[in-house]
């Protein structure tokens, strides 16, 4: 398939997002994916930055998606509406020099329907709408489709491509084929970001009481003189 590179983004199976690309050869590697069966692989680089991706700067591990909608704007730059659909790793790059071209392998992903499977997914909905109370942009629409989700691998991806987590957590969630395992680690990871918010606002709290005691003796001291 033809590869798109990332920047800065994950692309979970069963998601549908919104890319801006403007670099030629991923400009070609959609026009060649929408021009056959709108199939493509996207993959993360390891680095945001890096503006001329080689072989040794994107992940092995990525989503074949399928390509919903292309739209070609002025400045050259293509929005394309993607649907995550599976887990995929390269075998190996085929010499291209108009885009890159993969060589695929897809992944199976290893479930055991268990109460701890159960217990998981409880966890993780529960976790995932307390942090919604510290975060507006988890929506109650948002909300109400996680909790929608019966399928523990679709739940999974869903929380963690909402969650705020870097590249390299989100890539190695995406890596991960056991499903336990993948809802075991999004669930520490979720649990973390609560801790660490509830951290913040304690600190906020306490520098706010101490300007606020140094405003009082301030204006005090001020009064006496």
């Amino acid at each position: 398939l033809p590869l798109l590179p990332l920047r800065d983004i994950v692309v979970f199976p069963s998601m549908v997002v919104p890319l801006f690309v403007g670099r030629d050869k991923s400009v070609n590697a959609l026009e060649k994916a929408a021009g056959s069966d709108k199939k493509i692989f996207l993959a993360a680089q390891t680095k945001a930055k890096t503006d001329t991706p080689g072989e040794g700067d994107i992940y092995r591990v990525g989503t074949v998606a399928t390509i919903l909608q292309i739209l070609r704007l002025p400045d050259g730059t293509v929005k394309v509406l993607v649907e995550g659909e599976s887990r995929a790793r390269i075998l190996n790059f085929i010499p291209n020099p108009e885009h890159f071209l993969v060589n695929l392998e897809p992944l199976e992903e290893s479930r055991a329907d268990s109460v701890e499977i159960e217990a998981l997914q409880r966890g993780i909905r529960a976790s995932f709408e307390a942090y919604s109370k510290h975060n507006k942009k988890i929506t109650q629409e948002i909300l109400d489709a996680v909790a929608a989700v019966d399928n523990p691998s679709r739940l999974a991806d869903t929380v963690a491509a909402y969650m705020p987590f870097k590249l390299d957590i989100k890539q190695k969630l995406l890596e991960i084929l056991d499903i336990s395992k993948r809802l075991e680690k999004l669930f520490g990871h979720i649990r973390s970001e609560i801790e660490i918010i509830q951290t913040e606002e304690r600190i906020k709290g306490r520098v706010k009481k101490q300007m606020e005691k140094t405003q009082r003796e301030y204006y005090l001291n001020e009064q006496m003189r």
